[in-house]
C-alpha cells in the first residue's frame, strides 16, 4: 500500500508540473485566464480572425463520411444530458447522506475553446461538445470512483487500463482481513477529501 502512495504522490506531483508547463502556453499565445475566462490581447484576436475558415468552405471541404457520421455523434447527446442530470441529482442526494464531499461539476466540464476566433461556429460548436462529453466523464468518474471507495474499495485482480484517483487506496484482491478492518477507515478518508478549487 505504501508503494502505491508513493507513486501516486508522485503522479500528483508531475501533474502539477504539467499543468504549471502548459500555463507557460499563456505568454506564448498572448493569452491570461482572469476569473475561470480567457482573455486574448487585441492583436493576437485580430491575427485569429484571419485564421478563421469560412462555412462555406469548411463544409464544401467536409468529408463524405464526416457528413455522414455527424448526426451519428450528436445523437449521443440528449443521453449524455439526462446522464449529467441523474448523475447530478445522485451525488447532491446520496453523498450528502453518506458524508462525501460533492465534486465540483465545473473542475471537470470545461467549455472554453469556442471563444478562440480562428474557429469557424461548426468547429466552435464541435469544440463545446467535446469538453462537455469528455469533462462529463470525467465528473462521472469521480463520482462513481467515491462511490467505489466508500461500498467496495477493493482492486480487481486483472490489471485496469486506466483507474480513478481513489483506486490505489484500494485493498488488495484476496485480502479479506484488511478489507473487514479498512472499511470504516476508507469511509471516513472520503469525508477528507478537499474539494478542488478552480
Amino acid at each position: 500500500m505504501e508503494k502505491a502512495e508513493d507513486l501516486l504522490a508522485e503522479i500528483k506531483k508531475l501533474e502539477k508540473e504539467l499543468v504549471e508547463e502548459l500555463q507557460q502556453k499563456e505568454q506564448q499565445f498572448f493569452y491570461k485566464i482572469k476569473d475561470r475566462k480567457v482573455h486574448f490581447e487585441e492583436e493576437a484576436k485580430a491575427y485569429h480572425k484571419t485564421l478563421a475558415t469560412s462555412l462555406h468552405t469548411y463544409i464544401f471541404n467536409a468529408s463524405f463520411a464526416n457528413m455522414m457520421t455527424a448526426p451519428i455523434v450528436w445523437a449521443c447527446f440528449p443521453p449524455a444530458l439526462l446522464l449529467d442530470l441523474f448523475i447530478s441529482f445522485y451525488q447532491f442526494s446520496c453523498f450528502r447522506i453518506y458524508g462525501i464531499p460533492t465534486v465540483k461539476r465545473s473542475d471537470y466540464i470545461v467549455i472554453d475553446r469556442h471563444t478562440l476566433r480562428y474557429l469557424n461556429a461548426i468547429e466552435k460548436l464541435n469544440c463545446i461538445y467535446c469538453g462537455y462529453f469528455n469533462g462529463l466523464i470525467a465528473y462521472i468518474q469521480e463520482i462513481a470512483g467515491r462511490t467505489e471507495q466508500y461500498w467496495c474499495p477493493i482492486k480487481h485482480a486483472k490489471k485496469l487500463k486506466t483507474m480513478h484517483n481513489q483506486y490505489p487506496k484500494f485493498l488488495e484482491f484476496g485480502d479479506g482481513d484488511k478489507y473487514h478492518q479498512n472499511l470504516q477507515r476508507l469511509r471516513q478518508d472520503l469525508k477528507n477529501i478537499k474539494r478542488r478549487t478552480g
